[in-house]
């Protein structure tokens, strides 16, 4: 019975937490609709809708996860599908486009708190035998929200305008509080007793470091040099109050545990790559494919569409061979995938399907290895927090991603130089997956069935 009701609530936090990467791919294809209802340059609606939501997923993620240990996972939960729904009303009815973005910041605040709640819920509820696999249908399904956020988006646009865009996740929240509601009460020993005041002034700062950096990797961004120099300066500030605070956002000792920093920069590094794939694979399909927008998405499901296939199959190996051997076998495919798109001449659509589908196998496997691994090295209690961390870090990832993709590509020159710029991208991208291999050999091998690790004995669970 509490098996059933553990696993309704891990659906229904699951099911939420989708709705983060629906929501930021499925709003592109409203934007021009929007502009014109609101007589905008499309421009300042995309700062608005898309930057804002970008912002606020990343600065509010490790708050969030503090937020999640201090409270309960469960009712975190419960806040997030709050704040989305909130967003979702206010986005179907709001008469402005300063309003629509302030639905978009809700929203995005929502999910913030969802996705590292429903990580925390994953490692606290699961035992260590069933964890990779939990993680791996947990990718999957992240996963396959992104992929189907465009096609969603364009079929609701078309059919009912762009207001649709937003009340499409009341459905969505409805089943998953239905499901949690099925789950019945949260125990109270979810929560831990009293801890010093909230650390506002360290998230203050995080929030300030991190939407300097965000605003200075974005690549259609101005001052990027200034905004970039300002965030690292003012981590300095932000790493000496959470040295000395009582209970800091973001707790640093978690980086002392090999496993939880190799498995957090590894999912980043990755992350990195695929996400300046996205943006890269239709520049260059349509300069040199001459590939439309259709054609150009179904490119691209070969990559998701792997990952969405292989990340539960990743996860029930993780619980099988153990994270070290998973993580290596999908490092080691992810830059096999990527070795192959240096090396083609970018002349037939089959030149980047077969690659791309070969680095999502190996995100696939490699994801639900490293989130699994990193999140079990940190305490249960400040499981929220460790979450937090991994979740920014992975958003953190994908930005660099598409700065650098940016930075070294043009697409306005000719065939040979803008192949020159691919097959340069490529190297540097080759370069990250190594350093994600170096991280998956640094994971733990498999945790024999009913021995618990260090970090749980510690934590007291």
């Amino acid at each position: 019975m509490r098996e059933s009701r553990d696993g309704s609530r891990l659906v229904a936090a699951a099911l939420a937490a989708a709705l983060m990467p629906l929501n930021s791919t499925m709003i592109a294809v409203a934007l021009p609709e929007i502009g014109a209802e609101f007589d905008t340059d499309p421009a300042v609606v995309t700062q608005a809708l898309v930057t804002s939501y970008l912002v606020a997923a990343i600065v509010l993620q490790s708050p969030a996860g503090k937020v999640a240990d201090r409270v309960g996972h469960a009712r975190t939960v419960a806040i997030g599908q709050v704040l989305v729904a909130a967003g979702a009303v206010l986005g179907y009815v709001a008469p402005s486009l300063a309003l629509l973005t302030v639905a978009r910041i809700l929203m995005a605040a929502g999910g913030a708190v969802l996705v590292p709640a429903t990580v925390a819920l994953l490692r606290r509820t699961l035992p260590h035998e069933l964890r990779g696999r939990g993680f791996g249908a947990f990718g999957a399904v992240m996963a396959l929200a992104a992929a189907l956020g465009p096609l969603a988006g364009g079929a609701l646009v078309d059919a009912f305008g762009w207001p649709s865009v937003f009340v499409a996740n009341l459905p969505v929240l409805a089943v998953s509080v239905g499901l949690g509601a099925l789950a019945g009460r949260v125990a109270t020993s979810e929560v831990r007793g009293a801890r010093p005041r909230f650390d506002w002034v360290g998230s203050l700062l995080l929030a300030a470091a991190l939407t300097s950096l965000v605003m200075g990797l974005r690549p259609d961004g101005g001052h990027t040099v200034a905004l970039l120099a300002a965030g690292a300066a003012l981590l300095v500030p932000f790493v000496l109050w959470e040295r000395r605070a009582g209970d800091p956002v973001v707790a640093f000792y978690v980086f002392r545990s090999v496993t939880f920093s190799a498995g957090t920069v590894l999912v980043a590094v990755q992350n990195l790559v695929m996400y300046a794939l996205l943006f890269e694979v239709p520049l260059i399909a349509k300069e040199l494919l001459d590939l439309g927008a259709r054609a150009t998405g179904q490119l691209l499901v070969s990559l998701m569409l792997a990952m969405v296939i292989v990340s539960p199959v990743g996860g029930r190996l993780v619980d099988r061979v153990g994270a070290r051997a998973v993580a290596l076998a999908g490092s080691v495919v992810a830059l096999v995938g990527i070795v192959a798109l240096a090396r083609v001449d970018l002349t037939a659509v089959g030149q980047v399907a077969v690659p791309l589908a070969l680095l999502g196998a190996g995100l696939g496997l490699a994801t639900p290895a490293a989130q699994s691994a990193s999140t079990t090295a940190a305490p249960a209690d400040d499981a929220g927090m460790a979450a937090g961390i991994g979740s920014t870090m992975r958003y953190l990832g994908g930005l660099t991603g598409v700065a650098v993709m940016s930075l070294l590509l043009d697409v306005t020159g000719t065939r040979a130089a803008v192949v020159s710029d691919h097959r340069t991208l490529m190297t540097v991208f080759a370069g990250a997956l190594v350093i994600g291999l170096v991280c998956a050999t640094l994971l733990p091998g498999r945790i024999a069935v009913g021995k618990p690790q260090a970090e749980d004995v510690q934590s007291g669970i």
